[in-house]
């Protein structure tokens, strides 16, 4: 997944729909919050194992949601100046420091 030429397709997009005025730091973290909370209720009172085993159409709309929470990180860090890769990768090399056994 190449990030830089993701984010220059939602720039084209927010370009072409005049967004850029919509997209603060703050509406874009809103906006992830709320797809997330979108992807959450696919699995609101779900048991584990049901979880484990969505029918096709949840599991569609699953990953509808996990998208648009993606591609709206992926514009937040474009606002933040912030690298996506690099973040993630900071991150992990910090749980692998906290957490390896």
């Amino acid at each position: 997944m190449n990030l830089d030429a993701l984010t220059a397709r939602l720039h084209q997009i927010r370009d072409n729909n005049d967004w850029k005025r919509f997209h603060s730091p703050k509406n874009l973290a809103m906006a992830a919050s709320v797809e997330m909370a979108e992807l959450v209720e696919i699995f609101q009172w779900l048991s584990e194992d049901q979880s484990r085993a969505l029918a096709p159409e949840q599991l569609a709309h699953a990953g509808q949601e996990i998208g648009d929470v993606v591609l709206y990180l992926l514009l937040l860090c474009s606002e933040l100046g912030l690298d996506l890769n690099t973040v993630v990768q900071a991150k992990l090399s910090d749980s692998e420091r906290r957490f390896a056994r």
